[in-house]
């Protein structure tokens, strides 16, 4: 094979989506599987005692290469899940996992760490380098290396299954996703529905040959039906199909009820394996929470704060709905309809109105412009091969002109990209031979896409500004993965940050979205260019917090019910079964219940295939980061502050995951996090 016949196999620069087909993926990913296990071997029995350039950076470099071709694998698998790239994602998954679970397991590896961090090197390698080097202990025995030689094939064995499972789980619900589709003819079941997501009911109806209107489980057509569409029948009917996708109530083939138990089932036995008394512990060990006990309490204590303001917003809701709505019993489809009412009745305002200001190029340029004002780059457009024709390519650059990293944008939502919104690597910065390796980051969002015309030219799209603020969100994760300064891969970026910290950068990046001189610049009417009124950005802002306590409360209960699933009191193979589990968990902290039939857990892929399990806590505990991170720019009286503006870049952007995090947070913040700023941004305290 060579790089012309397989580009898999071409690492001189970006990846070559215009060539790169699933055909490629089997002979490349062998090829690299077996040049990385003869690189392991070879340095695993190498007699020479370990050091950093002998043993750890070479075994890096060599593996590097298999990372990253897997990596593009995975990629297209979720933004092209086509049947010809399930196949071939799926064929190598196991192989790949069985690598990964044996490189873990290699006890001559394990020792080499062991004996750089006990021999004299230790101290004389760099902070990042050490670091990287007390990583690599641990989670050597996290991944069992540890384990007496005849347990080790089991481990593996759980590793391969796990990982086969998780990708089961994720194609289930978008195949569920995908199977959905309500087709209506009458013009009351679009009633109250906004003209762009009319219209592009519309087109896709006809794009099926079909009178009347298309609406589906993907967010830009299933969330607006859910907010503002009159027909009650059709909101139920899409709230019904999303809220038991991937359950009994479908075929059986995407069931993913036995996915769950088993997933659990085999959590618990590799917890156990390693000593632990349950898989919420493991997940702890590289992360900033202390304990199972600390999380629980961290998420209590929060829910205790927002449980009266939760009951007073759920009060006025359904004394809203009663009173103004006729709707005596507010059912689980009707919630955010009449939120979305009583928000307008309210502050006199629709999430439609704002919509219109935020055009796709305006919030671009925008989002660029914060980027930009903060950190002294500059952001243009670029050219590469991409894998649809609706993906963007970017580049940054410092004050010098120099490249500092660039990425990938795919903004809009399609049936072969799974749900949600996510960043990933394509190319991590660190030293080479040939000089720094640029950083190259996948930005991918499901926006709903432009429709319809303006004086003969496509309409750009428009978004709400929860999509604005999502945009923002993964963007954050972009620039901690884009502008790290750190040169050694394993702690570079997004690299070693624990994960309950990976959170700051994203969630601080959506404070800019509620900031007048940022909305300003970023607005503009897709009919006339205006930018958004600021008598109409004062009502968002008044409304910013509106159900704030619910909101929270119900980012709580998932947090809860994830803790305790994976926690030692919970066995998934007794009587008490997940949803049992998941009704404590309600009784306990919700103000909102949904139906009996409700079947949450079966698309939870946060959690069950996503990186999250016992880790969905993360989101609230990085919340009380990026708050109290922001609250120094309020304090120096400027979101764009520039001192503070390099604080942050310095100890928190650019660190990547060469320091503890909390370590980097009392650097930029010169104490321990507070909770305060959360609590003060959600209304939830006086200002």
């Amino acid at each position: 094979m060579t790089t012309d016949n397989n580009p898999l196999l071409d690492f001189s620069g970006l990846p070559r989506f215009d060539a790169i087909q699933p055909s490629h993926v089997r002979p490349s990913i062998t090829h690299l599987l077996t040049a990385s296990r003869t690189l392991v071997d070879r340095l695993a029995d190498d007699p020479a005692p370990a050091t950093w350039d002998g043993f750890a950076a070479p075994l890096t470099d060599g593996i590097e290469e298999l990372s990253r071709a897997w990596g593009i694998v995975g990629h297209l698998h979720s933004v092209n899940d086509i049947p010809e790239w399930r196949d071939a994602y799926n064929e190598m998954l196991p192989e790949v996992s069985r690598f990964y679970a044996e490189l873990g397991q290699n006890l001559k590896l394990f020792a080499k760490y062991k004996a750089i961090r006990e021999g004299g090197e230790y101290e004389n390698l760099s902070s990042a380098r050490r670091k990287i080097v007390d990583n690599e202990v641990r989670d050597f025995r996290l991944s069992g290396a540890e384990l007496p030689e005849e347990q080790k094939p089991r481990f593996q064995a759980i590793q391969e299954e796990l990982a086969s499972l998780a990708a089961k789980f994720s194609e289930n619900v978008l195949d569920a996703t995908n199977a959905f589709a309500e087709y209506v003819t009458g013009e009351a079941e679009v009633a109250g529905l906004p003209p762009d997501v009319v219209e592009a009911a519309r087109e896709a109806a006809a794009k099926d040959g079909k009178e009347g209107w298309k609406f589906t489980l993907h967010m830009p057509s299933y969330w607006p039906v859910l907010q503002f569409a009159d027909s009650r029948r059709l909101r139920k009917t899409l709230y019904r199909a999303s809220a038991t996708r991937a359950s009994e109530f479908g075929p059986e083939k995407l069931d993913n009820t036995p996915i769950i138990k088993r997933i659990l089932e085999l959590r618990r036995e590799e917890a156990q394996m390693l000593g632990y008394a349950s898989y919420a512990e493991v997940s702890l060990v590289p992360k900033m929470a202390e304990s199972v006990p600390q999380v629980m309490s961290f998420l209590r204590d929060l829910a205790a704060k927002a449980k009266p303001f939760a009951e007073k917003d759920v009060a006025e809701l359904r004394d809203f709905a009663r009173s103004e709505l006729g709707l005596e019993q507010l059912e689980a489809w009707d919630y955010s309809y009449a939120s979305e009412k009583l928000r307008q009745a309210r502050y006199a305002f629709s999430e439609q109105d704002v919509k219109q200001y935020f055009t796709e190029p305006k919030v671009l340029a925008g989002l660029f412009h914060v980027i930009e004002s903060l950190y002294g780059l500059h952001i243009k457009p670029d050219t590469a091969p991409v894998w649809h024709e609706d993906v963007r390519f970017f580049r940054i650059e410092n004050a010098a002109g120099q490249l500092v990293g660039q990425f990938y944008l795919d903004p809009y939502a399609r049936e072969t990209k799974r749900g949600g919104a996510w960043m990933d690597e394509a190319i991590t910065r660190r030293k080479t031979a040939a000089g720094i390796q640029t950083p190259v980051a996948y930005l991918n969002c499901n926006f709903p896409r432009p429709v319809g015309e303006k004086n003969g030219q496509p309409r750009p799209a428009t978004f709400s500004h929860g999509d604005v603020e999502t945009l923002f969100h993964e963007t954050g994760h972009g620039l901690h993965h884009l502008l790290t300064r750190v040169e050694e891969l394993g702690v570079s970026g997004i690299h070693g940050v624990e994960w309950d910290a990976v959170e700051l950068p994203s969630q601080f990046m959506e404070n800019y979205c509620w900031e007048w001189e940022v909305v300003q610049q970023m607005s503009g009417h897709v009919d006339t260019g205006e930018p958004l009124p600021h008598p109409l950005f004062n009502k968002m802002l008044a409304a910013r917090n509106f159900q704030s306590g619910m909101m929270t409360l119900r980012q709580i209960e998932f947090a809860l019910f994830d803790i305790l699933l994976h926690s030692a009191d919970f066995n998934p193979s007794g009587s008490r079964g997940v949803l049992d589990l998941l009704a404590e968990v309600r009784r306990e902290v919700a103000v909102v219940f949904p139906p009996e039939w409700n079947r949450f857990p079966n698309s939870f892929s946060h959690i069950f295939a996503g990186g999250y399990a016992a880790g969905y806590y993360s989101y609230k505990w990085a919340e009380v980061l990026s708050a109290d991170s922001y609250a120094a720019f309020e304090e120096a009286g400027s979101p764009f502050d520039p001192v503070v503006g390099k604080r942050f870049l310095d100890e928190i952007i650019a660190a990547g995951g060469a320091r503890a995090a909390i370590e980097n947070f009392r650097a930029f913040r010169g104490r321990d996090p507070q909770v305060d700023a959360l609590l003060r941004h959600s209304g939830m305290i006086p200002a």
